[in-house]
């Protein structure tokens, strides 16, 4: 973490300088704002997170509930939102503090007493160098706090304005600030009371009953699939022996139960599969209650013991897989500008089972936040947000699908389930999909924001459209070891990594010298999008990566751009350059396939994925690449 950049400051170095006027009267609304968030949930929390940290940039998100999130919901942290934590500053605690999933285990009934459960198998529940963090468990509701804290502490002080619920908006196509928003009061001392406020843009993460969705006339389309499934958080004294374990379970007759444990020892979250719904019937005219789901999780478990202590929440829901067709305001065919966008459970429904519902909201937003962030800052033309529809629905589709497939895999019966009577089809199926549930499988397709492949073989291991692969480094300057994703924060900049081909870095005419001078002509994609006075790498940060190991190179003898000086007081930013993790024997060079005797350049985008790899001396492609996303600034 870097800090003291423009003059020492004690305390605490999360807390940023509070930009002039914030925090402003908490009380009250401003008339216009730039961003108008509806929804406190994970999706709503990550973007204002993320806008947070422009204090230029007004911003709001409001929530219909009195206060924040206690407890309930979704609790599964993949790793790729792990990655993302880390972007954010957060990874730390929860890693702390939450549950990591190593194993799964499976269970099938019994064959010589099919009404009992025998184990079937066990497998690593995250395959080896798929990425640096694990699959966790935390309550929704940590995850929520945690992205509050960066609000609070952010430049913005931004706080959400609770009570609040989106009653009507209308889109005009003229003016800056074109949609007019109507909200209403929710508590009890001021319920009806109606506030009104212009903005440039609004985002509706106000859950599948969407207020924000309904006003410019999108709608959830898909169907159920007709079956009822209970959860709970409970506190349980059991002898099923793998009640710490990540467990699927399918009984013969009774249904099945996936066993999540939660965090802090104790806790653990039972999903429970109850009847089979008619059709058309709506899961709360059953009126099902807790007892019955403690039942149903007793019979399933026999001959294990399995008694409840106390239940922390419990909800019963049915299985529904939804989706609308655009995510934001704009009609097929209309090229006209996006202002008001929907994400996570606006836009797409489907069962928790696989969980993916808090992680792929969180996507969505941090895929639209960057891009607000660099249109509201004038880094980007307007219709660089066009490009949030298309890359997201297309990921929600791909979830729409598995999790339907998931879904009826899960409520099969084991003697239909495979044709392989010793390992059940949802076994087959979970491990197969491995790098689904861990958040791997998202690859935008060929834009703007993603380069042809024509280059790809430079860097197999960073596959152009998906996110950017972490490997182990050690910086030059201080011989530390880390992750070389760390260096990609969630702070709307691109990254451009250049790694070297296998010769001396610091030589006249060696190629990373020669790449340097030519991002520090006039024809550099850093000179041209970068606004006069701000530092070199506030809107494309250029690291390098070199072969050799760190002792063997002098840092004084880098090029200058590699050793830039910044902030007021001209300061030299030493993290720029870095070497492989030659004594842990993982080089970044092999692990991703980077060429050693050629090298590579890899674009990566605000939001972790990669943008485009290209020849470390393909200067013009490389500009050409900046120049069809970033406006020039000078």
């Amino acid at each position: 973490m870097q800090y003291h950049l423009n003059g020492f400051r004690p305390g605490d170095p999360e807390l940023a300088e509070a930009a002039p006027g914030r925090p402003a009267d908490r009380d009250i609304l401003p008339e216009q704002v730039d961003v108008l968030i509806v929804g406190c949930g994970p999706a709503g929390l990550t973007l204002a997170a993320q806008l947070s940290a422009f204090p230029e940039i007004t911003t709001r998100i409001v929530e219909r509930k009195d206060g924040p999130m206690e407890k309930g919901q979704a609790d599964g942290i993949s790793c790729r939102s792990m990655e993302m934590f880390e972007a954010f500053g957060f990874a730390e605690k929860v890693l702390k503090q939450g549950y990591w999933v190593n194993e799964t285990t499976f269970w099938k009934p019994n064959p010589a007493k099919p009404e009992h459960l025998m184990r079937n198998g066990r497998i690593q529940d995250v395959e080896d160098g798929l990425s640096e963090m694990p699959h966790v468990i935390l309550n929704q509701a940590r995850v929520h706090d945690m992205y509050l804290e960066i609000m609070r502490k952010s430049p913005s002080r931004l706080e959400p304005d609770y009570s609040l619920e989106l009653a009507d908006l209308h889109i005009d196509q003229g003016g800056d600030y074109p949609v007019e928003v109507t909200l209403e009061r929710t508590d009890p001392e001021h319920e009806g009371q109606q506030v009104r406020l212009r903005a440039k843009y609004v985002v509706g993460c106000d859950g599948a009953r969407s207020n924000v969705r309904r006003a410019f006339g999108r709608q959830l389309k898909g169907d159920s699939a007709n079956q009822a499934w209970g959860v709970m958080d409970v506190l349980c004294d059991t002898d099923f022996p793998d009640i710490r374990c990540k467990t699927l379970i399918q009984s013969a007759d009774e249904g099945n139960i996936i066993i999540i444990p939660r965090e802090g020892g104790y806790l653990t979250r039972l999903y429970i599969e109850l009847d089979k719904l008619d059709r058309d019937e709506r899961v709360a005219n059953r009126n099902i209650q807790l007892d019955q789901l403690i039942a149903a999780a007793q019979r399933i478990f026999r001959p294990y013991r399995f008694e409840v202590k106390e239940t922390a929440w419990w909800s019963v829901y049915e299985i529904g897989q939804r989706l609308t067709d655009k995510f934001d305001d704009v009609p097929e065919g209309d090229d006209r500008l996006p202002h008001v966008f929907i994400c996570g459970d606006a836009c797409h429904t489907h069962s928790p089972k696989a969980g993916q519902g808090m992680n792929v909201s969180m996507g969505d937003a941090f895929n639209l936040g960057w891009k607000l962030a660099a249109v509201l800052r004038g880094q980007s033309a307007p219709q660089l947000l066009a490009s949030y529809s298309e890359e997201r629905q297309a990921v929600a589709q791909d979830l729409i699908g598995f999790d339907r497939e998931w879904s009826k895999i899960m409520s099969e019966r084991p003697e239909t389930a495979s044709d392989d009577s010793d390992v059940p089809k949802f076994q087959n199926y979970f491990i197969k999909h491995g790098r689904y549930t861990a958040g791997m499988s998202v690859t935008y397709e060929r834009s703007a924001l993603t380069g042809a492949t024509d280059h790809q073989n430079l860097a197999k291991g960073f596959e152009i459209g998906s996110r950017f692969h972490s490997a182990p480094v050690i910086r030059l300057a201080d011989a530390k070891p880390m992750e070389l994703g760390e260096t990609v924060k969630a702070d709307a900049r691109w990254r451009i990594f250049a790694f070297s081909p296998d010769e001396q870095p610091s030589a006249e005419g060696s190629a990373i010298a020669r790449l340097c001078d030519f991002l520090q002509s006039e024809a550099s994609p850093i000179i041209r999008h970068t606004p006069k006075g701000a530092d070199i790498d506030s809107v494309i940060d250029f690291r390098a990566i070199f072969q050799q190991p760190y002792r063997d190179l002098a840092v004084e003898e880098m090029p200058a751009l590699l050793l830039p000086k910044k902030g007021k007081l001209g300061l030299v930013d030493y993290e720029k350059m870095f070497c492989p993790d030659l004594k842990s024997g993982r080089d970044i060079f092999d692990l991703r396939e980077i060429d050693r005797s050629r090298g590579a350049i890899v674009i990566v985008r605000p939001d972790q994925y990669v943008a485009h790899v290209l020849p470390i001396d393909a200067h013009q492609q490389l500009a050409d690449f900046f120049a069809g996303v970033l406006l020039d600034r000078n």
